[in-house]
């Protein structure tokens, strides 16, 4: 069969031997100065001035969360757009911290949402918010996206885990909003095992960033911060210093084994984009030809696409079930993402009264009707003829 990934890391045998190596020689494994280092190089390929890294990407989407409301930039009650297709924990922070996520519905053409679907919802809904998930390495138009926010005063966030690297109008994604979201998983563009990072080019965030890291105290920050929060708060003793809690948190710290893991495979990172770029175009342009089965996905506006699955929408759920029998055993497939997330149980269980209203949507389309298949570096040319031969038959 032919997996969605087929190997942990890039450069798999040499970097296990350089972890190897690492944890011998290291006696300190918590997070430190590997993990420093990480930040340091990250927000350096991603071109913002910060990226504080944490143990996972849906720990990232937690942490921005709880770091704009311990800022004031949201409150408890707001009402937050988000991508309807996309993954639970882009939506559960906002349910579990009071905030009220409201669908918001996406283009069949990129699976995005865009600045038409957005202002649609605009006009039902005042946003505080918009929590805008980069699905599978597509955009839609979100520099519109991002001057419609400017202009209504709504805070524009980016789920950017699955789309690292693509870039759009000369930007890469992740750098539109006033922070974004990473995922470092196994199954994703970079693997740290586990892993993920927060970026923004503002300061107070990235300082909040890293007191909602860790318990909600200052100890991983500079000096310099340490004394403002310190004196802001009177804490003179040395003795409580390092046990006072300044705001709420909680422990999302990586390990300086996922910050080594890190450093190494950023060394790979445009060799993996440039791989899943050519092996989109290869599979997808046959495939999304035969627009009389599929609906027509769109990518020409993309300068840069860093794909990390390649989607199918079928014209009818027996398309989809045709498809689904011969992958069987062949060729491992995934429904997309998390599909139309008003459809997922904990979503009706809780944002119930907007669940209701969602039902004929472009992503509750795509839900009954989409699949993806995997797309990695590692796909020998017969992979790909075999995947391309099932989907256009």
């Amino acid at each position: 069969m032919i997996p969605l990934i087929k190997s942990t890391f890039h450069q798999e045998k040499s970097t296990k031997e350089k972890i190897s190596q690492f944890i011998r020689k290291n006696s300190h494994l918590s997070m430190a100065d590997e993990c420093a280092k990480f930040e340091k190089n990250f927000s350096k390929y991603q071109e913002r001035k910060h990226c504080v890294m944490v143990n996972s990407g849906s720990s990232a989407n937690l942490a921005i969360i709880q770091a704009l409301l311990n800022l004031g930039k949201i409150k408890k009650g707001d009402m937050v757009g988000f991508s309807a297709l996309t993954w639970s924990t882009n939506v559960m922070p906002l349910i579990q911290l009071g905030l009220t996520p409201i669908p918001i519905d996406i283009e069949l053409s990129t699976l995005n949402v865009s600045s038409r679907t957005l202002l649609a919802a605009i006009k039902k809904y005042p946003l505080r918010m918009l929590f805008l998930t980069n699905l599978l390495g597509f955009c839609d138009d979100i520099d519109v996206i991002q001057r419609v926010c400017q202009k209504r005063n709504i805070l524009l966030i980016e789920d950017n885990c699955e789309s690292l690297g693509t870039i759009y109008k000369k930007k890469k994604l992740g750098n539109y909003g006033y922070a974004s979201t990473f995922s470092f998983y196994v199954g994703h563009h970079m693997s740290t095992i586990e892993g993920g990072a927060i970026c923004t080019d503002n300061e107070s965030l990235a300082t909040m960033l890293r007191i909602v890291r860790a318990h909600g105290w200052d100890r991983n920050l500079s000096f310099v911060k340490q004394k403002e929060i310190r004196n802001k708060f009177k804490v003179n003793s040395t003795f409580y210093s390092r046990y006072t809690f300044y705001e709420l948190g909680y422990n999302f710290r990586p390990t300086e084994i996922s910050g080594f893991i890190g450093n190494v495979q950023l060394r790979y990172i445009e060799k993996i984009i440039s791989r899943r770029q050519a092996n989109f175009l290869r599979m997808a342009i046959p495939i999304y030809q035969k627009t009389d089965r599929y609906y027509p996905i769109r990518f020409e506006h993309i300068e840069r696409l860093s794909n990390f699955a390649v989607p199918v929408v079928c014209r009818s759920a027996a398309i989809r079930d045709e498809l689904v029998r011969r992958c069987e055993r062949v060729v491992e497939i995934r429904p997309i993402v998390g599909g139309d997330i008003t459809n997922q149980p904990f979503y009706k269980k809780y944002m119930g009264q907007y669940a209701q209203t969602f039902r004929h949507s472009n992503a509750r389309m795509v839900h009954e009707r989409g699949l993806y298949f995997g797309n990695n570096p590692q796909l020998t040319k017969k992979d790909m003829d075999t995947i391309v031969k099932i989907f256009t038959r």
